[in-house]
């Protein structure tokens, strides 16, 4: 039998110098008893997969409409993928796969449906009441909006876990009392990071040749795409059709990975970092592309937002989505007992507008079109005034 003292001792013995070391976590909010068995990373990741937030990422908005096609990404596919490739990449560097992996996981727990159209009309639905962004939101998510524990709200995950989460903040809170502000987090939260990138832009690539969206033709022009097509043909000059494409974005993504290896490697050691607090004083991060790497990148980000994300396929079907999503947001804000028990306890707490966001950037794509139909459909109308009535009427008799 392994107690949690065994691998925190294991984990003492193998990791770098400069990794983050769950017996080194500053804690929780809410402080709890060590575990038995388990480190407070692995605590953190089973936490984030136990709740409903996770399991609603199924069915929410990667790129196109969930329900779209069968084989195309989901945010929870999304989500996985971008675990895999951290620990992939966490282990190369002799860094905490654990706690690379509870990041990773929890990063896209804040994502709205419709995807990023969805969190463009919520930021400007909510513009006067403190915006709208998904990171933020995710914060909030495992910080107050879950509701597992008796004792608190949130899952209170581990301040290593949060501190990853907060991947577009300015500055972060010093590791110790007393201690200055600052400018990077951990090497794991910068991992969780770039896999995010390497993996929605080479999966999104693959949805969109899947769906017939974007071309190979006019993805010659790209140093990322070009150099894995030339490698493909000439070790399998007979692949053809999806199984080339297929097999074109899997070195793609490998050769991401091992660019940010090989960069990452030799940043941190030009770095002389010795632990994970001397990484948090760092200006710039330590896990990165190499400089020809991020030029092939940029080339491809612009690519996929001009011929993909903004393609009038996928932004018709997104923003006749956002309209429903608009629609509902104005239902709940005239009528707040539409919320629900649960909902309703945060208006007093957070104000009317930021208990109907956190109330629709928490539904999947197919509970919001199922909740506009009931709101607004003739059939639905009437089954809400029954309803409405039948409520007014136990509220007479209590």
């Amino acid at each position: 039998m392994r107690t949690r003292a065994d691998k925190e001792r294991l984990e003492s013995e193998s990791l770098a110098p400069y990794a983050q070391r769950a017996g080194d976590t500053r804690g929780r909010r809410h402080p709890e008893p060590a575990h038995p068995h388990r480190t407070e990373y692995e605590r953190d990741r089973a936490r984030v997969i136990h709740s409903r937030a996770f399991r609603r990422l199924e069915y929410k908005t990667q790129v196109f409409l969930n329900g779209t096609g069968d084989h195309l990404r989901t945010r929870l596919t999304h989500t996985m993928e971008v675990a895999s490739i951290s620990r992939t990449i966490a282990g190369s560097l002799g860094l905490n796969e654990d706690l690379t992996e509870a990041i990773a996981l929890a990063h896209d727990l804040g994502h709205s449906p419709v995807g990023h159209s969805g969190e463009e009309l919520l930021n400007e639905l909510m513009k006067e009441h403190g915006g709208f962004d998904h990171n933020s939101q995710s914060l909030r998510i495992v910080e107050e909006v879950e509701q597992i524990y008796p004792r608190f709200a949130g899952l209170n995950l581990s301040h290593e876990t949060l501190e990853g989460l907060k991947k577009h903040a300015r500055f972060y809170d010093p590791p110790e009392a007393g201690g200055e502000r600052y400018i990077s987090p951990s090497l794991e939260a910068q991992i969780a990071n770039l896999s995010d990138e390497i993996t929605y832009y080479s999966h999104d690539l693959d949805d969109g040749l899947d769906f017939h969206l974007i071309t190979p033709e006019q993805l010659g022009e790209l140093e990322v795409w070009q150099e894995s097509y030339d490698d493909v043909r000439r070790h399998f000059p007979k692949l053809k059709g999806q199984a080339l494409y297929r097999y074109v974005i899997r070195c793609i993504i490998d050769r991401q990975v091992q660019d940010v290896i090989t960069t990452s490697s030799e940043m941190i050691a030009a770095s002389g970092v010795q632990s994970a607090d001397e990484v948090r004083q760092q200006k710039k991060p330590l896990i990165r592309y190499s400089l020809r790497r991020l030029k092939a990148n940029k080339a491809l980000r612009k690519f996929l937002y001009k011929n993909l994300y903004y393609h009038p396929r996928v932004a018709s079907a997104n923003q006749r989505a956002c309209q429903l999503l608009s629609n509902v947001f104005g239902a709940y804000l005239r009528n707040p007992r539409l919320l629900g028990e649960g909902t309703a306890r945060r208006v007093d707490a957070d104000g009317l507008h930021r208990a109907v966001c956190d109330y629709l950037s928490g539904m999947t794509d197919r509970y919001l079109m199922d909740e506009h139909a009931r709101l607004f459909s003739p059939e639905g109308l009437t089954a809400r005034a029954h309803e409405l009535l039948e409520a007014h009427r136990t509220r007479r008799r209590e």
